[in-house]
C-alpha cells in the first residue's frame, strides 16, 4: 500500500509536555507522525454498483448491522481490497480471527484438499480429524501450560474437547457442561444452578451466552433470560465480596482472562487465583473464555498459561482463530469434569466436521511452531513500544494507560465519542481498527504482522490522533 506525501500540519493541541529522548548522543523531540492526515479512502468513493449492490441487498438482509458503504472484494496477508481496488491494511483480522493472515495459502491447500474429499458425514461417526485436533489441543496445552495439565494441582492429568460451531456456541455448551456437573455432584442441592459472570464481559448473543453478558443494550430486547445468573465486578479483589458472589449454589462461574469487546482489560492475576480458589471450595466449574485472547494471540497459547496452577481453568472456551475463519468453536474441559458428560448430554450437526477440523489442524500446528512464536512475541513487543508513546503524545486525549499484551492492545481515551471517531479517521486512511467496550479502540492484527506493518499502522493512527487533538 503506497503511503499518501508527508503533509505540513500544525502541532496539535492539548497535548502533554513531549518527552525528550536521545538518539546517538544528541537530544531529540518525542514528535507524533503526521504523514496519514489527508484522506485517501473516503467512505463516498464506493462505485455506483457497490451502493447499488447494498440497496438490493438491504432489502433482504436483516438488519442488525450499521457499516459504512465498504465491500471487501478480495484479501491477501493483512491487506483487504474493497471494490474500489483501494487497499487497508487490516487490524482488525475480521474481530481476531485471520490469525494467519486473509487467504494464507497453507489454508487454502488444506480446504482444496479436504473438501475434495469430504466436508461433512455428521457426528453419527467418526472422521480422521476431529479426534486429532482435539488430541492436539490437549496435548499442545500440556506443553505450553493451561487448564491445570501437567502443573500437579490434584492429580488432573487430561483433557477432552467437545467442538461446536462458533465462540457462543461454546460458550452455551460450557454453561450446560456447569450446570449438569452441580447436579451430578451435589444432587442434594436443588438450588445449585447458579452462574457468575463479571462487568463488561462478552460471551455471546444467544440467550445463555447473552445471559451472562450483562450489557443492557444487548440483554434488554431479549428479556427475561436464563435464571440464576449473578454480576459480580471485574478485577474485584475483595474477597468478601467474592465468597458471598460465588456460594454454595453456584455450579459454574464464566469469566475472560482478557476482555476483548469490554474494552481490553486484562484480569488481575490475584482477583482470578481468588475466583479460582472460591469456586473449587464450593464445587462451581470455572470457565474461562478465551475465545478472542487465546490461541497465542495473547504472546503464549492461552492468556491463562502461565498463570499459578490454583489460577487455572477447569473449562477453556476457544472459536474465533482456529480455523483461520471457516466456522469452529471448541470447548476444552478437565477430564474430571469430563468424566459426567455423558451421550446425549449435548450435540451438533456440524460441529467438528471433517473440513472445519482439517483446517483447524493445520492452523494449530502453524501458530505454535516455535519460530513462528518467536516472531509474534519479537512484533508484539514492536508494537508494544510504539503504543507506548501515545500516551506521552496525546495526553490530552488519551488516558495514560495501555491496555492488553501480546496482539491484542487496547488504546485508551479520556472521552467516549473518540474511540469511534478514531476509527472512522483511520478507515479513510486505509487502515481498520475495532472499538471496545465504551472507552477504547482495539488493535488485533493477524498474528503474522511485520514490523513495517506495525509502523504504518501507528503512523497511521499518529496522525489522527493529532486531528483529534486539533478538534479536542
Amino acid at each position: 500500500m503506497t503511503a499518501p506525501s508527508l503533509l505540513r500540519v500544525a502541532r496539535p493541541k492539548a497535548l502533554k509536555p513531549l518527552r525528550v529522548t536521545f538518539v546517538r548522543g544528541y537530544a531529540t523531540e518525542l514528535k507524533p507522525n503526521l504523514q496519514y492526515t489527508k484522506v485517501t479512502h473516503p467512505d463516498s468513493d464506493a462505485p455506483a454498483s457497490t451502493h447499488s449492490l447494498i440497496k438490493d441487498h438491504s432489502q433482504y438482509l436483516l438488519n442488525t448491522y450499521v457499516r459504512p458503504p465498504l465491500l471487501f472484494t478480495k484479501g491477501k496477508g493483512l491487506v483487504l481490497t474493497d471494490s474500489s481496488n483501494r487497499e487497508y491494511l487490516d487490524f482488525t483480522a475480521g474481530i481476531a480471527v485471520t490469525a494467519l493472515g486473509h487467504s494464507d495459502e497453507g489454508v487454502n491447500r488444506v480446504i482444496n484438499d479436504q473438501a475434495s474429499k469430504i466436508s461433512h458425514a455428521s457426528n453419527i461417526y467418526w472422521n480422521e480429524h476431529a479426534g486429532e485436533l482435539a488430541k492436539s489441543l490437549v496435548e499442545k496445552t500440556r506443553q505450553h501450560g493451561g487448564l491445570g495439565l501437567g502443573l500437579g494441582d490434584g492429580g488432573d492429568k487430561g483433557g477432552k474437547v467437545f467442538f461446536s460451531n462458533s465462540g457462543t456456541e461454546a460458550n452455551e455448551g460450557a454453561l450446560k457442561f456447569a450446570r449438569a456437573y452441580g447436579k451430578i455432584i451435589a444432587p442434594e442441592n436443588k438450588d445449585k444452578t447458579d452462574i457468575v459472570c463479571f462487568s463488561n464481559a462478552f460471551h455471546g448473543r444467544s440467550m445463555g451466552a447473552l445471559s451472562v453478558t450483562p450489557n443492557p443494550k444487548y440483554q434488554a430486547p431479549f428479556q427475561p433470560l436464563i435464571p440464576n445468573v449473578k454480576v459480580g465486578q471485574y478485577n474485584e479483589e475483595s474477597q468478601e465480596a467474592i465468597d458471598e458472589l460465588i456460594n454454595e449454589n453456584t455450579c459454574g462461574v464464566i469469566v475472560e482472562p482478557i476482555q476483548g469487546e469490554g474494552g481490553v482489560t486484562q484480569g488481575k492475576i490475584e482477583f482470578l487465583t481468588k475466583v479460582a480458589k472460591r469456586a473449587r471450595e464450593v464445587g462451581a466449574v470455572l470457565i474461562y473464555d478465551e475465545i478472542q485472547c487465546g490461541l497465542f494471540r495473547s504472546g503464549t497459547m492461552w492468556a491463562h498459561s502461565e498463570f499459578p496452577a490454583e489460577a487455572h481453568p477447569d473449562i477453556i472456551t476457544m472459536a474465533k482463530p482456529l480455523s483461520n475463519g471457516f466456522p469452529i468453536g471448541a470447548i476444552m474441559v478437565r477430564s474430571t469434569i469430563a468424566a459426567e458428560i455423558s451421550p446425549g448430554m449435548h450435540g451438533t450437526t456440524f460441529g467438528g466436521q471433517p473440513l472445519a477440523t482439517a483446517i483447524g489442524l493445520h492452523v494449530l500446528d502453524r501458530l505454535s511452531n516455535p519460530d513462528f512464536l518467536s516472531t509474534l512475541r519479537e512484533n508484539a513487543k514492536y508494537l508494544q513500544g510504539k503504543l507506548e508513546r501515545l500516551p506521552q503524545l496525546f495526553g490530552g486525549v488519551l488516558k495514560d494507560e495501555l491496555r492488553g499484551t501480546g496482539l491484542i492492545r487496547g488504546i485508551v481515551f479520556q472521552q467516549a465519542n473518540h474511540p469511534a471517531e478514531l476509527v472512522k479517521l483511520a478507515r479513510e486512511r486505509g487502515l481498520l481498527i475495532l472499538t471496545a467496550g465504551s472507552d477504547a479502540v482495539r488493535l488485533v492484527p493477524a498474528l503474522t504482522v511485520s514490523k513495517d506493518q506495525i509502523d504504518q499502522a501507528i503512523g497511521v493512527i499518529e496522525s489522527c490522533l493529532s486531528i483529534l487533538a486539533e478538534n479536542k
